[in-house]
């Protein structure tokens, strides 16, 4: 197991946030993306919560930010080297934003996420 200060694996996060190109993340609404140390249950590099866009209508108004949380602990652990922490924080960060807009698991996995 690599061992990365929260700051600098909070810092990776935020730069694969950056590499979202930008027309798609001027459409994440109500949105919040945070680092939590250890999942709810083993094995989750990641968890997105929420109301997808594509399941939200005109009830939708007034909610809590959906949240998107990426795991530190259980990246680490699968990680050799930073490198490849950086790798897994931007497929994680990737997969889950793209449930933030809809897309199933499965979906992901046909795609090669």
């Amino acid at each position: 197991m690599i061992d990365v200060s929260r700051e600098k694996f909070e810092e990776l996060v935020a730069e694969a946030l950056d590499t979202i190109p930008p027309e798609l993340a001027r459409m994440m609404d109500n949105v919040v993306v945070v680092v939590v140390d250890d999942p709810p249950e083993p094995g989750l590099l990641g968890l997105y919560t929420g109301v997808p866009l594509t399941e939200r209508g005109g009830w939708y108004s007034g909610m809590l930010p959906d949240r998107i949380e990426i795991y530190r602990n259980p990246t680490l652990e699968i990680c050799d080297t930073e490198e490849d922490v950086v790798d897994e924080v931007q497929i994680t960060v990737v997969h889950e934003i793209a449930h933030h807009f809809g897309i199933s698991d499965e979906r992901l996995h046909e795609l090669g996420w």
